[in-house]
């Protein structure tokens, strides 16, 4: 550790400490691996790879475009999102900047939220990941049966892996990351010059409509043109994940702030250089556009068939590390609402192992909810599963939002920590004017009812516990641990 890290972990530990909470997680995470940890749920490769079609589709390749607008907005979210990471190094992020800062039942509304979101989604990518990625590299025929048991066993792994050590998750979740970068910027460099010589494809794409053509309402509310926003919604997501394990970060009021924000420029950045690279390089626009993986088929067509296995590969790894983080942060918020007592059988969630240092009862229950969506989720609902994952986020980033309007006069400034200074409150209000354009843009096709009703029935099914803790055990959602003002002035 640097003499930054020492002091930066020191204070965070006493500070946790006031909070009513013993220390209990190994701080093992550096600056890079706490950006790792945001951009790998992010992941800018696996986002465009699994949505790149329905942007074709919907859009057709000028659709790209709404990535920069996305990108834009959701940075707005970021550095407000930062603000609080700065200030409160707790495990449960949003969870417990609510319960503190406002009061705990809407605290555990936050928590609450949150997990849905990141359980939904560690099935969600896995399931992805084995469809997308897996099948096709070995061969395997579409099989939605065989996509599913897959999805299970990579669930397992990754959950290995998380209650083995925190270090390791960085590290895995680090190397993926420069794969990433780097298979996406040579990528990128590849297709330009792939053009450039053969001749293939046409800077013409980027203003096309392609098979959207000619296509009714398509620059109408919920038309095809809206609809291409889904590609930066869905991937642009996740990067307040990094604060959601500010406990194992070794200077978490300097690292946690700049990887939430940095992600989110990062991945905004490189993803439009790889967008603009794949619809220039597009060949027969038409064809590209019917095939389940454009981005593979682009590759063949410009690079050849052992470039596309190539990035299948690498495509799977950073799928993996996008899976590994999502699990790794959920099993987090769980652990900080069971210390509280505010999640079903806590006394055995909140527990962490003496020798590996993470909360093995946690990371276990997430693997059992993959195997009950998988078991009990038709096909149908379980295609929704990435609008519904969409919407709460949209949901809980707004929520964040009005909280941080809420109590930012009460909120404790510290000296070196990230400050918006005199920007804060035009970013605060265009994060949250864009909040309501995401919920607007979501909810607007007729599809979306769908995973609104699922999304409402994960708030309800929460809801019954919700009503248990008021009726039996009130006073946890009365109280704070420690401290109540450690993080107002």
């Amino acid at each position: 550790m640097t003499a930054e890290d020492v002091v930066g972990a020191q204070t965070a530990d006493r500070e946790c400490r006031d909070c009513g909470y013993k220390p209990e997680l190994k701080r093992t995470l550096g600056s890079f691996q706490v950006f790792a940890v945001s951009f790998a749920f992010i992941s800018v490769a696996v986002g465009i790879f699994g949505t790149y079609n329905d942007v074709l589709r919907d859009a057709g390749p000028v659709g790209i475009w709404l990535w920069v607008v996305v990108a834009l907005g959701q940075t707005l979210i970021a550095l407000v999102i930062a603000q609080f990471a700065a200030r409160i190094p707790l495990s449960g992020s949003s969870y417990q900047w609510a319960s503190r800062l406002a009061n705990p039942k809407v605290g555990w509304l936050f928590g609450w939220l949150t997990f849905c979101y990141l359980a939904i989604g560690v099935v969600t990518v896995d399931n992805a990941m084995a469809s997308s990625a897996l099948m096709p590299l070995f061969g395997m025929q579409p099989d939605e049966g065989t996509a599913r048991v897959i999805t299970l066993v990579v669930v397992l792994i990754q959950a290995v892996f998380v209650v083995f050590s925190t270090r390791l998750v960085g590290l895995i979740t680090s190397g993926a990351v420069g794969l990433e970068l780097v298979i996406v910027v040579v990528l990128a460099i590849g297709l330009f010059v792939a053009v450039a010589f053969s001749g293939k494809g046409s800077i013409g794409n980027l203003t096309s409509r392609g098979i959207a053509e000619g296509a009714p309402n398509y620059f109408a509310v919920g038309g095809g043109l809206m609809a291409a926003m889904i590609m930066g919604l869905a991937t642009l997501v996740g990067f307040d994940s990094a604060a959601n394990m500010a406990e194992e970060a070794k200077d978490p009021f300097r690292s946690v702030p700049r990887a939430i924000v940095g992600s989110v420029v990062a991945a905004g950045v490189l993803g439009l250089v790889f967008l603009v690279a794949l619809t220039i390089a597009i060949d027969d626009v038409a064809r590209v556009s019917a095939s389940d993986t454009p981005v593979a088929a682009i590759l063949r067509d410009q690079l050849g068939p052992v470039m596309e296995r190539t990035l299948l590969v690498a495509i799977a790894f950073a799928f993996f590390g996008a899976g590994m983080v999502t699990l790794a942060t959920c099993s987090r918020m769980v652990f900080a609402m069971s210390r509280d007592a505010r999640f079903p059988a806590y006394r055995l969630m909140r527990r962490v192992n003496p020798r590996t240092q993470t909360p093995i009862p946690a990371t276990i229950l997430i693997v059992v909810v993959g195997v009950v969506l998988m078991a009990a989720l038709p096909g149908g609902a379980l295609l929704e599963l990435l609008t519904v994952g969409t919407v709460i986020s949209a949901v809980l980033y707004g929520a964040i939002i009005v909280l941080y309007l809420a109590v930012r006069k009460h909120l404790d400034r510290k000296e070196g920590a990230f400050d918006l200074g005199r920007f804060e409150m035009p970013i605060a209000y265009g994060a949250l004017v864009w909040s309501a354009v995401v919920l607007f843009v979501i909810m607007s096709p007729s599809s979306a009812v769908t995973a609104l009703l699922i999304a409402l029935g994960v708030l309800l099914a929460g809801g019954v516990y919700f009503l248990y803790l008021l009726v039996f055990t009130r006073e946890v959602l009365e109280t704070e641990p420690g401290d109540a003002d450690v993080f107002s002035h």
